[in-house]
């Protein structure tokens, strides 16, 4: 049988993890470990690559209100390909399990790294969610849901969060759905208007107020089980969003009218737990931008490695040299970023409720890597779409859809003034940025090669802190997202810097010089980049992954 995506995809077929050398030095830098992902590279390659398209542009999720017995079931109809994947990542390649299997939960990130596809890696992220909040807050009988959630059960179980309503978006202090208390149960009234895995999903996290409790300190959190106890549906979805990409996942609208829930933890603290959860989705939002932008740089890479124009590969021409160079180091920077991040959330991973400094650290980084990561991956994908000129905008071949996805990547989980706001309350009522100092000043202080731009970016990192604590609130807000940009650039190409002196791999230190060249200080590259640039950009050269 012929293989037809072979013809309009450059990368189908390739195994997506060994072609990908500087997220394999990355990755195992903060791993402390080599981690072997090249069976998911290959599936995620080939397989998953062809039905994450396919369900983008023919088959995406159906809403399916009744049943043939007349039964209301508001329930959303997948195509079998869909649903293989998801039992294919869930149950073979264990995405969702390291955590709770005491790995390191960069296991996790890694793989949805892969994965990449922002609408089935969305329906995996409000998984694992939900089983992380359940593991570490549930009580006992709540936690019953874990092993199917995680893939240690035969039956799979999907969750979902819902908390966004219309009212307020991000600013959950505005919701109004309430809580009143039953019989061993709570029964919640409201409508939740962005509420992604709906129909999908078995159990739900969700937030209601109950009693005088009001504001975003007065929520608390509950589960919502699809089912109620006498085995009917327990909440109506009112209709499917329609999306211009990440059509894989059903986003639509539940309606609650005495849905019976149970609580989790401790009542009116549920803003400590959704800010947690969302720290983790957080990061998965980074590590899908960074996958979605890498995908979109191999297509173009490899499309001009074969596509001739003037006479001449397009690869050979000095300004796509440039383009590409552009893309990788501006890629590499947020996966070094990211990945750093998630050590640090790992290295936090037990701290609760009021949190320690090293989780209000990892949550200052989580706000700037996610505003980073996602601005990267839209300039990234609308690059390499460029590159392919008229064909990059034709809906028929997979380039086009890597830069709708990535435009998800900025809004959902908190825009990024969000994230801005977000990240100025972890510094000046956190403090979160002294850790953040410190730590960045030992790191600078460990490189020995090209220290002094390490230095340059340290001071661009430590005036735009400074800064933001010299003003007055309204003014702090006005800069909080331009000082975001300097001072994640300015870790980013730190971090590049460091890896490179720690692993011995010099291509590091390269790409971090051009980081900070480029995106720091907001320069052109050197002239030697011409010749940095023949050597970064083929990012499938054996020399990528070893010292030099």
């Amino acid at each position: 049988m012929d293989d037809t995506y072979s013809y309009i995809s450059s990368i189908y077929g390739k195994n997506h993890f060994d072609i990908d050398r500087p997220f394999q030095e990355i990755l195992d830098f903060y791993l402390g470990k080599h981690l072997n992902l090249s069976p998911l590279g290959a599936y995620a390659g080939k397989d998953l690559y062809e039905t994450t398209d396919y369900i983008d542009k023919v088959s995406p999720p159906l809403q399916k209100m009744w049943s043939i017995d007349g039964e209301r079931i508001d329930s959303v109809l997948i195509s079998p390909m869909e649903k293989h994947a998801l039992e294919k990542l869930i149950h073979e390649y264990g995405i969702s399990r390291p955590y709770f299997h005491g790995k390191s939960i960069m296991e996790h990130y890694a793989m949805g790294y892969l994965v990449a596809d922002p609408g089935i890696y969305c329906i995996l992220t409000l998984t694992h969610q939900t089983a992380y909040a359940l593991h570490k807050y549930a009580p006992d009988n709540q936690k019953d849901y874990v092993p199917g959630l995680i893939g240690d059960r035969k039956e799979t179980l999907l969750g979902a969060t819902w908390f966004t309503e219309i009212q307020g978006g991000s600013d959950l202090g505005s919701n109004k759905t309430r809580a009143e208390s039953g019989k061993n149960v709570w029964y919640l009234t409201g409508d939740k208007y962005f509420a992604s895995n709906a129909g999908l999903a078995d159990v739900a996290l969700t937030s209601a107020f109950h009693g005088e409790n009001h504001g975003a300190k007065g929520l608390s959190l509950f589960l919502l089980p699809r089912k109620n106890n006498a085995g009917d549906l327990n909440y109506r979805l009112r209709r499917l969003k329609e999306k211009s990409a990440t059509k894989s996942v059903p986003s639509g609208e539940v309606e609650l009218d005495s849905s019976e829930a149970q609580m989790i933890g401790d009542a009116g603290k549920a803003i400590y737990y959704i800010t947690e959860d969302l720290m983790v989705s957080r990061l998965d939002n980074g590590a899908a931008a960074c996958g979605i932008a890498r995908k979109a740089y191999l297509e173009a890479y490899y499309y001009a490695m074969k596509r001739k124009t003037f006479g001449n590969l397009l690869i050979e021409h000095p300004g796509v040299k440039k383009d590409l160079l552009d893309m990788e180091v501006l890629l590499e920077g947020s996966i070094a970023l990211t990945f750093k991040s998630i050590q640090l959330f790992n290295n936090s991973i037990d701290s609760r409720p009021p949190y320690d400094e090293g989780y209000n650290y990892a949550r200052l980084m989580t706000h700037i890597v996610k505003n980073i990561t996602a601005e990267s991956s839209a300039k990234i994908t609308q690059m390499a779409t460029e590159l392919h000129g008229g064909v990059g905008f034709l809906s028929e071949f997979p380039i086009e859809r890597w830069h709708r996805e990535a435009l998800i990547t900025p809004i959902w989980e908190g825009a990024s003034n969000i994230q801005a706001l977000d990240m100025l309350e972890a510094i000046m009522r956190k403090n979160a940025h002294i850790k953040l100092l410190s730590d960045f000043g030992d790191i600078v202080s460990e490189i020995r090669e090209e220290k002094e731009t390490a230095e340059s970016c340290y001071r661009s990192l430590k005036e735009s802190i400074e800064k933001l604590l010299s003003m007055g609130a309204i003014e702090s807000q006005f800069h909080a997202k331009y000082s975001m940009e300097v001072m994640g650039h300015s870790m980013a190409a730190i971090l590049l810097i460091h890896i490179g002196n720690s692993t011995g791999n010099r291509d590091f230190i390269k790409v971090g010089l051009l980081y900070a060249r480029r995106f720091v200080k907001k320069g052109d590259y050197y002239s030697e980049a011409m010749d940095d640039a023949d050597l970064l950009i083929h990012v499938d050269r054996t020399e990528r992954s070893i010292k030099n």
